[in-house]
């Protein structure tokens, strides 16, 4: 039973299987306890198959909307220089690393566009002081980097 494959109808963006409205077909492990508990998709089946038409008219709707706003966004991102303060320790090493969390609240306290922390991709995780680029995913066409000034208390 656990390797059969699960039916799902996505209800968010998850990268790299699909966008919301999608249905896919995944592992019965990811899907049963990652994909649906924390809300990203949702059981397929017959009834579910009719919400799937209103799933996809909201998010064309969205993202007619969005697009420009999302490179409206990705400008001011552009624009604006982000520094984070954190405790570290000798040799510029930090203690924990910089969660996408306190990325988005710099940006923020920069006159920056409010953010949703799932939409930044941090590569390797933060663990030094000193510049790192970021990749924030605005839009499914529009992305921006943005240069995290890291600074040591």
């Amino acid at each position: 039973m656990s390797g059969s494959p699960m039916k799902l109808i996505l209800t968010q963006e998850v990268s790299g299987l699909g966008a919301p409205g999608d249905v896919v077909e995944v592992a019965a492990g990811y899907g049963r306890n990652y994909l649906v508990p924390r809300g990203f998709a949702m059981q397929w089946s017959r009834g579910a198959e009719k919400q799937i038409d209103q799933i996809k008219r909201a998010r064309v709707a969205r993202e007619i909307r969005s697009v420009e706003d999302a490179k409206l966004a990705a400008e001011q991102l552009g624009r604006i220089k982000v520094r984070l303060s954190t405790r570290a320790g000798s040799g510029g090493r930090l203690f924990g690393s910089v969660s996408t969390s306190d990325i988005v609240a710099a940006v923020r306290e920069a006159g920056g566009p409010a953010l949703d922390r799932r939409k930044i991709e941090v590569g390797n995780p933060i663990k030094t002081v000193g510049s790192h680029k970021v990749a924030v995913r605005l839009h499914p066409e529009v992305s921006a980097t943005l240069d995290v000034e890291v600074v040591g208390v």
